[in-house]
């Protein structure tokens, strides 16, 4: 009894055998770089990117806008004083007949340079502190009781005496613009730095017992390098959060120094001494008030959202949600 011969088909030209189909490579999609991952959970944010574009435009609204609007925010006309908004005048006018449109925009470039100065201070010690704190233990104590220290002094009082104590020596030594500038920066910055440093001195504690900080240990690697490689790259998201929240408080702070006539001199406007000017205006130009307090408001509520949604994309917890 002979075998019959087995039949062997051939595949189509459009087929391909089950070897073939098993052996080619998946489809594969380029991972997402850390930086685009959180920004793609950044833009999610509605909040954040809606104060962020309100951001952008009150800062090139103060800083672009003297390129366009050509009137001096000194320029004083007695003719014009008191006036309320005209096409001459969008914002009316001050007591001496200034632009307050010009002294807007002056005034948010005061601001905005004293907010963004007293936060980079402030996030440099608070930085250092808890970084010090939190990676040598023989340090910590000390450095938290001194943070519980200023934590518990009244601050606005303290601002109050730092601005009483060294502004004629400052004004003597720099003049009365840069002087007064310098003396508010080193008060907002000495005065705003301790939510920072307990922040990131939490961080550092966690860190240090992470595997690829103990082997680095292991390996003898020293301690200015351990820091600088290993400890301050992962405690960049809450240094940036408390950068955003840092602008908002400082400038509430200038304002408020400005406001009780102890900030900027008068010929040098800021937001909050736009406001304290116009106390005795406020029924007869309402508007004196509305603009730099509106122009306050919005500034600190869109750095707020900005530093919620970057607290929420450079988050992994909360990203990986």
């Amino acid at each position: 009894m002979t075998d019959e011969p087995q039949s062997h088909i051939e595949p189509g030209p459009g087929e391909a055998q089950a070897s073939d189909v098993l052996d080619a490579p998946l489809p594969t999609t380029p991972p997402r770089s850390q930086w685009a991952e959180v920004w793609r959970q950044f833009r999610h944010h509605k909040g954040a990117m809606a104060g962020g574009i309100v951001f952008v435009l009150i800062v090139l609204g103060v800083f672009v806008g003297p390129l366009f609007w050509h009137v001096e925010a000194t320029y004083i006309d007695i003719r014009a004083r008191n006036q309320g908004p005209s096409l001459a005048h969008p914002f009316g006018t001050d007591q001496l007949g200034r632009d307050m449109l010009a002294r807007m925009m002056a005034g948010g470039q005061v601001s905005m340079s004293v907010g963004m100065t007293a936060m980079l201070l402030a996030l440099f010690l608070g930085s250092l502190i808890g970084v010090l704190a939190g990676y040598f233990k023989a340090l910590d104590n000390l450095l938290m009781r001194t943070t519980d220290l200023f934590l518990a002094l009244p601050l606005l009082p303290l601002l109050l005496v730092m601005v009483l104590l060294f502004r004629e020596p400052l004004n003597a030594s720099f003049g009365p613009e840069t002087g007064i500038f310098i003396l508010i920066v080193v008060a907002i910055g000495v005065t705003s730095w301790m939510p920072t440093a307990r922040i990131v001195r939490g961080d550092v504690l966690a860190l240090k017992e992470r595997e690829f900080v103990l082997a680095a240990r292991s390996i003898g690697t020293t301690n200015t390098k351990m820091i600088a490689r290993h400890i301050l790259p992962n405690v960049v998201s809450p240094i940036v959060v408390s950068a955003t929240l840092g602008i908002a408080n400082a400038i509430i702070t200038e304002s408020a120094l400005s406001f009780l006539g102890l900030g900027f001199p008068p010929d040098f406007p800021t937001w909050g001494r736009l406001l304290f000017d116009a106390v005795d205006y406020m029924q007869q130009n309402p508007e004196r008030v509305i603009m730099p307090g509106l122009a306050i408001s919005l500034t600190v509520l869109s750095v707020n959202y900005l530093g919620d949604g970057l607290r929420d994309a450079l988050d992994p917890r909360i990203r990986g949600r």
